[in-house]
């Protein structure tokens, strides 16, 4: 079945090889599922206005399930993976990308392994064939291991001198604490250091598998020859592996954590409890965040705390759904002298909010934005793979992109009020401060950490 999908965008974008970018008609495409032998399923729009092909990949794998004691081994292994394969070492691989002009990037995130390749049509065979082997042949060459290992060590000391990875890697380790999500997925430079070849081959051999492989391609390539194309790459992989997912998040503890810096303002990361992606308030949250404080200038967050009183440099407010739980995430930065005021207007705002909901006035308007700016995310064949590869990962269905914007013009006041009540709670807030607030914060128990 082809679902066919029609997208107006505001706006043309400029071809860009460098970027290996294609613009596809603004008025429609179609994305035809294309299933391999192998049993393989991709997601494919086929557009032959420009000889690129873009390809997307997500698997459930990331860093939850880096073991005890080897964070950031799923971000390594990942860093490795095109750094030589099969009969290339790393030169030769980067030779070979670069003779045919090929993209390729491996990254992991908490709950993904995500591969990303754009060539040009001619040499899509020759493209696959390198994702093939990055993805089930990586050669973890020594002298690799060991300057990719370097790269990340100095990478974890360049973050603890920036108060923002600072303030974000302390509020995960605490809101997430005892589960897997509460490590960085970089690491830690015990973590790092400590990492083997077989710690590494161990990790390909337990993330990757159909059963949980997420793929979409786009551009000039037909559903006929796409088909071989997921067996011949993906086909090897095993049906399933034995890996052990995570369990379910636990609700967060409240408090207030003090990172002592002598810098001239204050970062606070600040959150709630939140959803998954599949719970059934999602949209009406994603909403009513909108609002909130997603919206940039319209939002209340940056109408209140910067507009009307000048408190803070930046303020949003995010939902953050993961597959094993979720969070609502604020995020400020003010002077020090300013901060714990800063503090007290957002959670004013949060309070509000979860007790009154959202003006008729501000729900129009988001869903006036928020429809209207949907087509932007899949104006390049970039962004199209990429959400195509989400929609499919999250299990939205292939007719999400149809359905969307109608379930966010379905989202009533009623709707919004019930969202905000289950999320926004600033009584059971966990903050995180980075740098020398004045006069602390007014409610929560505060720690010192160094």
């Amino acid at each position: 079945m082809i679902r066919h999908f029609v997208l107006r965008s505001a706006s043309a974008i400029t071809f860009l090889f460098a970027a290996v970018l294609l613009v596809l008609p603004a008025q429609a495409f179609e994305i035809e599922p294309v299933r391999g032998e192998s049993g393989i399923e991709a997601w494919l729009v086929s557009e032959d206005a420009v000889p690129v092909i873009a390809l997307e990949v997500l698997f459930h794998a990331g860093s939850h399930l880096d073991p005890e004691g080897k964070a950031g081994l799923a971000d390594m292994t990942a860093n490795l993976m095109t750094q030589g394969a099969g009969d290339l070492d790393s030169q030769a691989f980067a030779a070979r990308l670069r003779d045919l002009n090929v993209s390729l990037s491996v990254s992991a995130g908490r709950d993904t392994v995500q591969i990303q390749m754009r060539t040009l049509s001619q040499n899509a065979a020759e493209a696959f064939e390198l994702v093939r082997l990055a993805l089930t042949q990586p050669r973890f060459d020594d002298e690799d291991v060991a300057r990719v290992r370097a790269q990340s060590l100095a990478s974890l000391a360049q973050d603890e001198e920036d108060p923002d990875t600072v303030a974000y890697r302390t509020f995960f380790g605490e809101v997430f604490a005892g589960h897997p999500y509460a490590t960085s997925p970089s690491g830690t430079p015990e973590s790092i250091a400590a990492l083997t070849v077989d710690d590494l081959r161990g990790y390909v051999a337990t993330a990757f598998a159909r059963d949980n492989i997420s793929l979409a391609v786009v551009g000039d390539i037909t559903s006929a020859d796409l088909a071989p194309l997921i067996d011949s790459t993906f086909g090897a992989l095993p049906e399933t592996t034995d890996r052990t997912d995570a369990p379910a998040v636990a609700p967060l503890t409240p408090g207030v954590t003090l990172v002592e810096r002598d810098n001239p303002q204050t970062v606070v990361v600040f959150g709630m409890d939140g959803m998954k992606r599949d719970d059934e308030d999602f949209i009406p949250a994603f909403v009513m965040n909108y609002m909130l404080g997603g919206g940039s200038f319209v939002s209340r967050m940056f109408k209140e705390v910067r507009e009307e009183r000048g408190l803070v440099y930046s303020v949003y407010t995010s939902l953050y759904p993961l597959a094993h739980g979720g969070l609502t995430i604020g995020y400020l930065a003010s002077s020090n002298a300013t901060a714990a005021e800063a503090l007290d207007v957002a959670r004013a705002q949060i309070a509000d909010v979860a007790a009154n909901g959202l003006t008729a006035e501000e729900l129009d308007a988001a869903k006036t934005f928020l429809t209207g700016s949907y087509a932007l995310r899949f104006d390049t064949s970039r962004a199209i793979a990429g959400q195509l590869a989400a929609i499919q990962f999250e299990g939205l269905g292939l007719d999400y992109v149809d359905r969307r914007n109608g379930l966010v013009e379905a989202v009533t006041l009623e709707d919004i009020s019930r969202a905000a009540k289950r999320l926004l709670r600033p009584d059971a807030m966990r903050v995180v401060a980075v740098g020398a607030p004045e006069g602390g914060f007014a409610s929560g128990e505060e720690t010192a950490a160094n």
